[in-house]
């Protein structure tokens, strides 16, 4: 579900009411947690977070226009999905999250590539949530990113 809101305050007060309470939670954990340098705003029709053009003049090379970007959040139809770039492209940050994960939460973990996927909001693991955002600073993303985009373009 793709929103149309202008900013993350106008995005929060459009949801559904079973969502709200755990969409600001982790809106809250993620801006408290994330490293300095990241800017929080509106990408892809959800919560997004990226670095700016001042950090990373290049922005995204899909659309240089765009700043580049590393964590989002959305209520989405049958749940709600953290899509956090560092799991992607990092796979000591991805192997160590898959460990960490049933030690934080009952439910079996439902992720794709960069992508996990709530069904329920009372089963979010907040905490497990607020250490993964802290793991990987804007510079360390801009250099995954790059090594990522020199690999794909010596294929």
């Amino acid at each position: 579900m793709t929103s149309t809101a202008a900013t993350p305050q106008e995005y929060l007060e459009s949801l559904p009411e079973e969502r709200k309470a755990a969409m600001l939670r982790l809106y809250e954990i993620i801006e408290a947690n994330l490293p300095k340098g990241f800017q929080a705003g509106m990408g892809y029709g959800m919560l997004g977070w990226s670095v700016p053009h001042s950090t990373y003049p290049n922005g995204y090379h899909c659309d240089p226009k765009q700043p580049l970007p590393f964590l989002g959040v959305a209520s989405q139809k049958n749940f709600i999905a953290l899509y956090h770039m560092g799991i992607y492209s990092d796979a000591t940050l991805h192997d160590w999250f898959v460990g960490e994960y049933p030690k934080h939460s009952k439910t079996k973990l439902d992720m794709g590539k960069s992508c996990i996927r709530f069904k329920k909001p009372e089963n979010i693991p907040f905490e497990l949530v607020a250490e993964l955002v802290s793991k990987m600073t804007p510079q360390r993303w801009i250099a995954k990113y790059e090594e990522m985009l020199s690999k794909s373009k010596s294929k």
